[in-house]
């Protein structure tokens, strides 16, 4: 890993910097944490850095679930004082996306660097056609299923989202569109969702990258310092805009919007599938 050239440094830094922003508007807007972004950014740097392939990907999630801790406290937090949280959606899902993450983080100690990403492509993809589409017809039902349905939701989203790098708040929308939740609820209760999943996402990466050889200077097992330093501040300054732009935008504006960012995202990591 040779030194890189100052050139290679300041699109690095500015790269790091628009993704935090980024993040904080994402995480107020459409509730899903910002990891859409701060995953892929990462995943270039860390290349450009020589981190070896075979746990590169797993330092993009591990980063990527520690910077959404703090933005997602501070997007639930904005979209609550609004009134819009489904506090018994997140009751009857915090046990069961606790315990998917874990089972997430296992299935990633043995995983193939591919399957991150054909997961997080699957995923986004689903819940942009769903969006795009805007009928109405295509649910699962009239409201949201019992204890055992809802278990289940909460175990796919756990263990989805420790494999992606994300809050949650992508697999969250799919359920939640899916049983006619108004787009508005879903998206601030997808926010809460992202706090339940990045803080034992963050802790569990920590404990299963630790000492692990490869890995760049100041990380905490999966999750790099460095990283999460960069990220962090501007995405914490830019979680309000997006939460206010989220209660001024309309239903239909709000669909064709996070439509067109997850297809764009999952373009980009159709074109690096090996």
């Amino acid at each position: 890993m040779g030194a890189l050239a100052l050139g290679q440094v300041a699109w690095l830094t500015a790269a790091l910097a628009a993704a935090g922003a980024c993040t904080g508007v994402l995480a107020g807007l459409f509730g899903v944490g910002g990891g859409t972004i701060v995953v892929p950014v990462l995943y270039e740097v860390f290349g450009l850095y020589g981190v070896p392939d075979d746990v590169r990907m797993p330092l993009c999630v591990g980063t990527s679930l520690a910077v959404i801790v703090p933005t997602s406290i501070s997007s639930f937090l904005g979209h609550y004082r609004r009134g819009a949280v489904n506090i018994d959606v997140l009751r009857a899902w915090t046990v069961p996306i606790v315990v998917g993450v874990f089972a997430g983080i296992v299935a990633a100690s043995f995983a193939k660097p591919v399957l991150f990403k054909i997961v997080f492509i699957v995923v986004s993809l689903l819940l942009a056609i769903r969006l795009l589409a805007g009928r109405d017809t295509w649910k699962l039902g009239e409201k949201l299923p019992d204890a055992a349905g809802m278990a289940g939701y909460g175990l796919l989203i756990g263990s989805s989202s420790s494999l992606m790098g994300i809050g949650g708040g992508l697999v969250a929308n799919l359920v939640l569109n899916l049983y006619k939740s108004p787009i508005h609820a879903t998206v601030a209760t997808a926010s809460g969702v992202g706090l339940i999943v990045s803080i034992p996402g963050a802790l569990g990466y920590v404990v299963d990258g630790w000492n692990q050889p490869g890995l760049p200077p100041l990380s905490l097992g999966y999750v790099s310092l460095i990283g999460f330093a960069l990220l962090t501040p501007l995405s914490l300054l830019t979680v309000r805009y997006g939460v206010s732009l989220a209660h001024q935008l309309k239903k239909r504006q709000m669909e064709i919007a996070l439509s067109a960012y997850l297809i764009f995202i999952s373009l980009r990591f159709i074109a690096s599938l090996d």
